[in-house]
């Protein structure tokens, strides 16, 4: 398990649909061909790259939402304010905008391997990909990150009515014009992180337990290993795995992610706008298995956002420092900021969890 969190943590980062995020979804591969080679005992298992297209950064859409926002409440057209208004909440809450395939032009992909049969299937989800930093995920700062994000969603809802007025509207649309330049400047300047915490730490504890059901099969179970990129652009390997039918909606699913340092959480339901309710046999044994304390995870979105808006059984397994993960988006989520006892106690957690399912 360390040894694959060197081999991820070696590169310089894993950006999002970048060639540094290629190069580790093929490392990932040759790791579990070299190390679990397909046996005549499992002639299920394979392993295979799901490809598909995302953006880079998601600062390109936001910033094309300020401007429609920063027009809309500056020349008083209420309409276009609420276009504004309406791709913010769509981009926060993973919904389909007629925009998307102008963001979505670069090569990503998801990283797939299953193993085991059975009537029943469970996935074990970890994103690969790392994010760009920003000012706002500065360790002063990113403790008030919630409240920051609720000033902008309540200004971004409450636009077009106030481009009625003229005033209002071009208060709020210069605010919405000052984000598009900061954003802006994101874009020019700001680095991609290592993300030795965010996330190789949860890609570690995916592949170790996928391995250790492999060597030691979950009755009835197929078990999918699911390492997906692009997830800090929008859950975008996440959203195209589950509207490939790959996973079953039966399935039980279990993401890994920010493991490796702070108290151990489940979270019992996600969502930065709209609120998804985790549901199925993963939280309710969670609930009973000590270890770890529930969590309604506001803060960001997961992987597992487009499995719980489509109601599919999951559970989200995160570490947390006062109310953050540490180092969160910031240059210092290098591998000494790793626990590595964390890392191996959120294994025993997981594991415990798993084994309980039969």
């Amino acid at each position: 398990m360390r040894h694959l969190w060197e081999k991820l943590c070696a590169l310089p980062h894993r950006g999002s649909a970048t060639a540094c995020e290629a190069l580790a979804a093929r490392k990932l591969k040759a790791y579990l061909e070299q190390t679990s080679p397909r046996t005549a005992e499992d002639p299920e298992y394979q392993v295979e790259v799901q490809p598909f297209m995302a953006p880079r950064s998601y600062g390109p859409e936001l910033i094309l939402i300020s401007l429609l926002l920063a027009l809309g409440g500056w020349l008083g057209l209420w309409w276009l304010a609420l276009v504004g208004a309406l791709g913010f909440w769509a981009h926060f809450s993973g919904w389909w905008v007629p925009w998307r395939k102008l963001f979505d032009r670069y090569p990503s992909q998801n990283v797939l391997a299953q193993t085991g049969q059975g009537r029943k299937t469970l996935a074990l989800m970890a994103h690969y990909d790392t994010a760009k930093t920003f000012f706002l995920y500065h360790p002063k700062r990113v403790r008030f990150f919630r409240h920051n994000f609720l000033i902008n969603a309540a200004l971004a809802t409450l636009l077009p009515l106030g481009a009625l007025w003229t005033g209002v509207s071009q208060l709020l649309g210069l605010y919405f014009l000052v984000q598009a330049v900061l954003l802006a400047l994101r874009e020019l300047g700001a680095p991609y992180v290592n993300g030795a915490n965010d996330n190789a730490t949860g890609v570690a504890v995916a592949v170790a337990l996928f391995e250790e059901l492999r060597r030691d099969p979950l009755p009835d179970h197929r078990v999918v290993l699911a390492l997906t990129g692009s997830e800090e652009v929008g859950a975008k390997g996440a959203e195209f795995l589950v509207r490939s039918g790959r996973i079953p909606p039966d399935a039980l699913v279990l993401n890994i992610d920010n493991v490796g340092q702070g108290e151990l959480f489940y979270a019992t339901g996600e969502g930065m706008l709209i609120y998804h309710a985790y549901r199925g046999a993963l939280l309710e044994r969670a609930k009973a298995t000590p270890g770890a304390q529930p969590l309604a995870y506001r803060l960001a979105y997961f992987d597992t956002r487009p499995f719980a808006a489509r109601k599919i059984p999951c559970l989200t397994l995160i570490r947390l420092k006062n109310g953050i993960p540490p180092n969160w988006h910031w240059p210092t989520d290098r591998p000494d900021g790793v626990d590595w006892e964390a890392v191996q106690e959120t294994l025993f957690y997981a594991r415990t969890l798993v084994r309980q399912l039969v």
